[in-house]
């Protein structure tokens, strides 16, 4: 820090290192602005060390440990198969360690300075960065907040060493015998599925009709079906009212069918949504806009209302999702560069690693309708899949939906091995204006999961080879 802190300028401050702040900040550098990049945390965000990375690792490590005992039909019996939960965790870690190492090395080889503090915005043009010791102001011609979001605390669910948040589920230190998950949104199902695998009795408590409830009803019916396959008790249309708490684990209270139920478990995750991190920034003394939830108003370039300020990720409208962070960060730091860029969504990917996987892209087939399009729906099923049969994981589908009148890719929706991949190419379709011909005329390779994309493009021409119409 500069004693008698003078002021330190810079074209353009990012608030926040994680998915959204750090490549805000490299693409801001690639286009000759000095950036400075302030995280009061550690680099990467939620992401990167307590979110979306660890989260997979441990998704990944339940998958093999299943795997290992549940692959008779194949010819395999392994006995002795032994779980060491520290070790797993110690994986997990050094997974996210390279990574987050790698964020420094990125940031540090395209020039960006990294500041570790809070930051707090004086005026349009200044903040204070703070940390235990010290304070430096620094000036800024345009700024990127980048501050993501945490999660949504229940006033009856307080978190502490047996109410977790998925940060707490993430870092436990032993696998849990009980454990009730509170929601059944993409965190809780994914958690939940995970802790299944590793022999953990699993109840779900969701609010509503279905779990997964941002997903068409036959994907989310696939991932509840394996789940109840595990053992996992989904309880829908079920209120949690509380929770008692003891040595060695909790009560938890719940209300279903106009019945009051009371389950006992090691420990229970509270996964009911997450709040931007907009408070304690000072942007009221900015006087930057924000509605009733806490999130800023931006238009498409990512500009809130004060010219110079821009945001992106959590703390704007729109699914909580890294890509989606990444994505706006790139908008912004082009739109200071004075490019055109700006935001469309229609592109961007929603995926859950849940078994079988879900992934959808574009509109769904009610959105299509509702949205005034004259569509076409066709779905080619994983089970006509070569390479699917051979993984002995063939429950799914790709579905596409396509514009009758000339056949334009507008959404897509898959369940089943591989979907947060295979949507890849989909969004591809859907981003550069493609047609279910220009799918199906594309040679995939054989045997892939991939051919399930063509299939589907040759059931929405009607002519389908692998299925008969």
């Amino acid at each position: 820090m500069v004693v008698g802190d003078f002021p330190v300028e810079v074209d353009t401050l990012v608030v926040g290192a994680g998915p959204g702040g750090y490549v805000a900040a490299i693409r801001a550098a690639q286009l000759g602005q000095k950036v400075t990049i302030v995280e009061k945390g550690t680099l990467g965000g939620v992401c990167l060390n307590v979110g979306c990375i660890p989260s997979k690792a441990l998704i990944s490590a339940s998958h093999r440990y299943e795997e290992t005992q549940h692959s008779e039909e194949m010819g395999i019996k392994a006995e002795g198969v032994s779980l060491d939960f520290s070790k797993v965790q110690k994986w997990k870690e050094s997974v996210v360690n390279k990574l987050t190492g790698g964020v420094e090395g990125l940031l540090k080889g395209n020039k960006v300075d990294i500041v570790s503090g809070e930051a707090f915005f004086v005026d349009k043009n200044t903040a204070k960065v703070m940390d235990e010791k010290n304070s430096q102001t620094y000036k800024f011609k345009n700024a990127i907040l980048a501050t993501g979001s945490r999660p949504i605390e229940i006033p009856s669910f307080k978190y502490s060493d047996r109410v977790l948040d998925s940060t707490g589920a993430l870092n436990l230190k032993e696998v849990p015998k009980k454990l009730v998950v509170i929601g059944g949104g993409y965190i809780g199902t994914e958690l939940g599925n995970a802790y299944a695998g590793f022999g953990t009795e699993v109840t779900i408590l969701e609010g509503s009709d279905e779990i997964l409830g941002g997903f068409e009803k036959q994907m989310s019916s696939l991932v509840k079906r394996r789940l109840k396959k595990k053992g996992v008790n989904i309880i829908t249309k079920a209120m949690a009212k509380g929770v008692k708490e003891k040595k060695t684990g909790v009560t938890v209270t719940y209300e279903a069918k106009g019945k009051e139920e009371k389950i006992d478990a090691d420990y229970v995750l509270v996964t009911v949504g997450r709040r931007p991190n907009t408070d304690e920034l000072g942007l009221e003394q900015v006087g930057i806009e924000m509605d009733d939830r806490g999130l800023i108003k931006i238009d498409k370039q990512c500009r809130t209302n004060v010219e110079n300020i821009y945001a992106i990720g959590d703390i704007v409208d729109g699914p909580p999702l890294a890509h989606k962070a990444s994505y706006e960060g790139k908008i912004a730091a082009e739109a200071i560069s004075g490019e055109k860029s700006e935001i469309d969504y229609l592109g961007i990917p929603a995926v859950v690693f849940s078994d079988p996987e879900l992934a959808t892209v574009g509109y769904s087939e009610a959105e299509a309708k509702e949205a005034g399009y004259n569509v076409n729906a066709a779905k080619f099923p994983f089970a006509a899949n070569g390479r699917a049969l051979s993984l002995n994981d063939s429950d799914g589908f790709v579905k596409l939906v396509t514009r009758k009148e000339d056949g334009l890719v507008i959404g897509a929706q898959v369940a089943g091995p591989s979907a947060s991949d295979v949507i890849a190419e989909l969004g591809l379709a859907i981003e550069a204006g493609m047609t279910a011909e220009d799918i199906a005329l594309t040679i995939h390779a054989h045997p892939t999961l991939g051919e399930v994309t063509m299939e589907a493009a040759e059931a929405a021409l009607g002519m389908p080879i692998h299925i008969v119409k």
